[in-house]
């Protein structure tokens, strides 16, 4: 066993075990952007623009180099290059510190380069790490190559807290660290584990004022990239979220060094809009919050999406949580100076963590319990990632003594390392137990399916689908994150329908927001790259936004306002009646739209279920493709317009055409399933919008063309394995399956 801490770290090893995890990474990389968060980072990125609180500005700036740099076809795969190398090099780091806890305990360097490899296997194709590095959801990735570069850099202090530079070390740790908090929050992750760290290792560091100044500053410097949100925010890029800044004409001192600008700053810091509970108040049980870890702890080693192999994912997850403790404790044993520190990240990247992420039940979570606990509406897998990342070192080191284990009772010599005796074994008795250490390549085996991307388009086409679904310069009303980020990735990135102004609901109900839509420029519809149901018609240019309201009449807009008796609503031809019920903001600012707008037609994304009906509209909406338009006179049914009981009206040739134009069903069928659950409305609105024009092509009595439709559909029901929806559909009732029996049995997003 060997005792020598003046070693040299195989960086070279390290090198080559990172550059061979992105190559994983780039065989799987996506081409395009994703679900969720994915499009609005990138698109912010991209614009240099603010994605929602507190806005991640250190990600925005590296993340608009990338944006820029030549090293890909496009601007969302060089931004997925970004979180490829991010975590390509974390892995890097956690084989240095897997071969560092291996040095007092291994005497061969090829055993400890084995370790450290066996590390950068188990961490970098678990499910959630694997699954973030392919696509840029967010900054996690970012966060976890801070996180891994502090934490190297700490084990070396550990080594020598009386070396001539060990003081330069704290000081970089401190400055990666704020950096790390400009791109999110998790960049402080390490600094409790570092500060005991410091206290167990040289505890006088502490009483250094000179030192501890020095690290304050640093952290300041690294986080001083929040100073750019004010000054870029009053230059109102596309993506704005928050507006941390009282100018409202354009960046002047005056504005932007006063009290607004601090107080909007601060809100936005504190992430205010999000409310969220004191600690205290626990949003869902401890038990609860740590079931949830373990939920997607289990997902990490076999990401089984469909709940096939419950019985083996649940053994997989055992024996690597067995793994990791083991490794934890042999790490203790065998390595306390590094242990001072790893130890106490470890528990701060678990037990920690699950309690001040305070979360409510998870999505997937305790089905059984169903409605009746408060959900996070997506899950949250994706906060772990830094502990499932980092559970690599223990699961590597664990795998490493159970393979010396092993290798003794094969065949062991007698070694003497000062006054003690070992029995080590021979080297012919490691080879021949080397098949144990297949065990690392379990998560890539088990993952690729579920975590690869390679060749995804989907969200794209979605996006550029349900924009082109709304007529030229019209108002595309949505509700939700995967029906609106998408779409300005759509807008602002690849340049597709900007001529369309999205108006998402949540956002409404938010004062910045609507000073966004009314500062948008209006812009010219590209009619050769539009649908061709669309050409050759003359649509007239708005001359001026979609919100006719000046900045103060939209920031004096009340929260809700509450209808107590029937109200009478209507333009033109246009009249209804809204009934008794609490208006939000947003409800309120829609109607207004609608008033003040002749040369632009309303759209209520087929994704906002049932809104239209609420404001009265839903005798007055017509479906075309993935929107329902807002007509001006009652809808009269007719060759081309007919009803469908559960849709309303259809515009029979409109949807056919816009159906044949659709990019998304193709790319569906080639991806061939779908892993996130609670994002599993979109692959449904698709097969709803085919079903429910082949069901109107039905009652205008065209089956031919109704039957190739249904087809389409039904051929992504199958990839997207809509269980019961798919036997209706392979073998087709006496009339086709309608839409509301489709939202019957899979339930639209939130």
């Amino acid at each position: 066993m060997s005792q020598d801490l003046d070693y040299r770290p195989s960086y070279l090893a390290a090198t080559i075990a990172g550059l061979l995890t992105l190559l994983l990474y780039l065989i799987t990389l996506s081409p395009e952007t994703a679900m969720w968060d994915t499009s609005e980072y990138i698109t912010a990125a991209y614009t240099l623009g603010l994605p929602h609180p507190p806005g991640n500005p250190f990600f925005v700036l590296i993340g608009r180099v990338f944006a820029v740099l030549p090293i890909a076809p496009s601007v969302a795969m060089r931004i997925n290059l970004l979180a490829a190398i991010s975590s390509a090099v974390s892995a890097g780091m956690w084989f240095l510190i897997t071969e560092r806890v291996l040095v007092g305990w291994l005497d061969q360097r090829w055993q400890r380069i084995v370790g450290g490899s066996l590390a950068v296997l188990i961490g970098a194709t678990a499910f959630t790490v694997w699954s973030q590095s392919v696509v840029n959801e967010k900054v996690y990735t970012v966060s976890l190559v801070g996180l891994a570069i502090c934490a190297w850099l700490t084990v070396r202090w550990c080594d020598e807290p009386d070396a001539p530079k060990a003081d330069r070390l704290l000081v970089l740790v401190a400055y990666l660290c704020g950096l790390g908090y400009a791109n999110h929050m998790a960049g402080m992750l390490a600094v409790p584990a570092v500060g005991i760290a410091v206290l167990i290792r040289k505890p006088a560091t502490l009483l250094r004022w000179k030192l501890i100044l020095a690290c304050a500053a640093a952290v300041f410097l690294g986080g001083s990239s929040f100073a750019t949100q004010p000054i870029r925010a009053a230059h109102f890029p596309a993506i704005n979220e928050g507006e941390p800044t009282a100018c409202r004409d354009g960046l002047t001192v005056s504005c932007t060094f006063s009290k607004g600008t601090y107080d909007a700053f601060k809100y936005n810091f504190d992430r205010g809009q999000y409310a969220k509970p004191p600690l205290a108040d626990r949003q869902a049980p401890f038990s609860a919050q740590i079931g949830m870890w373990w939920l997607y702890f289990k997902w990490q080693w076999l990401r089984d999406a469909h709940n096939k192999k419950p019985g083996l994912q649940g053994g997989l997850a055992a024996l690597f949580l067995v793994l990791g403790i083991l490794g934890g404790w042999v790490h203790y044993r065998r390595d306390p100076r590094s242990f001072a520190f790893f130890g106490p990240l470890m528990a701060t990247l678990t037990i920690v963590l699950i309690y001040y992420l305070n979360f409510k039940y998870g999505a997937s979570q305790a089905p059984e319990l169903a409605d009746s606990v408060d959900r996070e509406v997506r899950d949250r897998d994706y906060f772990y990632l830094w502990s499932f990342s980092a559970w690599s070192v223990w699961a590597a080191l664990g795998l490493v003594y159970l393979w010396e284990s092993l290798a003794v009772v094969l065949g062991s010599e007698k070694v003497r390392v000062g006054t003690d005796t070992f029995d080590l074994p021979t080297k012919r008795s490691w080879l021949l137990t080397s098949p144990l250490l297949a065990i690392a390549f379990v998560p890539m085996v088990g993952n690729w399916q579920a975590s690869s991307r390679a060749g995804e388009t989907d969200t794209a086409d979605f996006a550029i689908d349900l924009l082109n679904s709304v007529e030229p310069y019209g108002i595309l009303v949505t509700v939700g994150d995967n029906d609106t980020f998408p779409l300005w990735y759509a807008q602002e990135v690849l340049g597709v329908r900007k001529d369309v102004t999205v108006a998402n609901t949540s956002l409404l109900n938010t004062d910045w927001y609507t000073r966004q839509i009314i500062r948008r420029p209006v812009f010219e519809y590209d009619e050769a790259n539009g649908p061709a149901i669309f050409r050759g018609k003359q649509w007239k240019k708005p001359d001026g936004p979609a919100i006719k309201m000046t900045m103060d009449e939209a920031d004096r807009l009340p929260p809700y306002q509450e209808v107590t008796t029937p109200q009478r609503f209507g333009k033109g031809q246009l009249q209804t009646v809204i009934q008794p019920r609490v208006l939000a903001r947003a409800d309120i600012l829609v109607l207004r739209m609608l008033l003040d707008n002749d040369d632009r037609a309303i759209h209520f994304s087929r994704t906002s279920g049932s809104l239209a009906e609420q404001l009265g509209l839903g005798e007055y909406s017509v479906m075309q493709g993935h929107t329902r338009k807002v007509v001006m006179a009652p809808v009269v049914e007719s060759s081309n317009i007919v009803r469908i009981p559960g849709e309303g009206y259809v515009d029979v040739e409109r949807s056919v055409a816009l159906w044949k134009e659709m990019k998304t069903p193709e790319s569906l069928i080639k991806k061939g399933d779908w892993v996130d659950a609670p994002s599993k409305g979109i692959p449904f609105l698709i097969v709803s919008t085919g079903v429910a024009t082949a069901e109107a092509l039905l009652r205008a009595g065209r089956q031919e063309e109704a039957n190739a439709v249904l087809d389409r559909s039904r051929n992504v029901a199958t990839a997207m394995r809509f269980g019961q929806i798919v036997n209706q559909l392979v073998s087709p009732p006496p009339t086709p399956l309608s839409d509301t029996q489709l939202r019957t049995a899979v339930p639209p997003q939130p």
